[in-house]
């Protein structure tokens, strides 16, 4: 048996190659594993569980499928759909995560997180992250208008990737003094996590220890996976 682990799919109704490719994964690789982990990015953007958007009710009805098969699936929120809620949770059955955690599987300790806590030198985006994460600031913007949720958000996401073009790849990128305080905290021996987009394995040295960070790929072109087993863990690139 194995474990499968997905981050930073971008899900929407724009890129249906995306769609068609995560329902493919779903159907071949998702039902023979014993759990899926998503974590974050999931969607492109998330203004509501109350957003009647058709890709959000067809990926809901696949999800629950999965489920129905006893693969549950889990999900840790990313940057992009961190309103994501528990209306959508009990429509597909995902199962919500803090912003890390801990797995113990075969025999490892396994961190799973999004990846954007770690990219400290991003002071711009931290910043935005903690506003953004204020539980009155996302009351407030639930209570708006749909209508103007979407022309919030889109706004947003045009503003995030003017920056992101301002910024040199070594900000964007983890910190780190940030990866080892994380798997000191957790003592930890694999950590794994996306949004950076940089498809990787990484030896970290802690003393006489090495611990290993693995990063998943967004899933642009190609599908990006973590499967870890009894005897490895693997990263796994895809067609859709």
């Amino acid at each position: 048996m194995n474990t499968l682990l997905i981050a930073d799919l971008h899900l929407s109704e724009q890129e249906p190659a995306i769609t068609a490719g995560f329902l493919r994964f779903l159907r071949e690789d998702a039902v023979h594993a014993e759990s899926l982990y998503i974590l974050g990015d999931f969607f492109d953007y998330w203004i509501g569980d109350d957003d009647p958007n058709p890709l959000h009710t067809k990926i809901a009805q696949a999800l629950n499928e999965l489920q129905q098969k006893g693969i549950p699936c889990y999900f840790i929120h990313g940057n992009r759909d961190f309103l994501l809620g528990s209306r959508f949770a009990r429509e597909s059955g995902l199962i919500l995560l803090p912003q890390e955690k801990v797995l113990e599987l075969y025999g490892k300790r396994i961190l799973i997180l999004h990846g954007d806590t770690l990219c400290t030198d991003d002071i711009g985006y931290q910043q935005y992250r903690q506003r953004v994460h204020t539980p009155w600031i996302q009351r407030l913007f639930l209570l708006l208008p749909l209508f103007i949720r979407l022309k919030i958000a889109a706004k947003m996401r045009a503003g995030s990737q003017y920056a992101n073009r301002q910024k040199s790849e070594l900000i964007m990128d983890v910190n780190q003094q940030a990866v080892i305080e994380h798997f000191e905290k957790y003592q930890a021996d694999w950590m794994i996590h996306g949004h950076t987009h940089r498809p990787a394995i990484h030896d970290v040295h802690m003393g006489d220890k090495t611990v290993r960070r693995g990063v998943l790929g967004a899933w642009h072109h190609q599908g990006s996976m973590f499967k870890v087993t009894e005897t490895s863990i693997e990263l796994i690139s895809f067609p859709f």
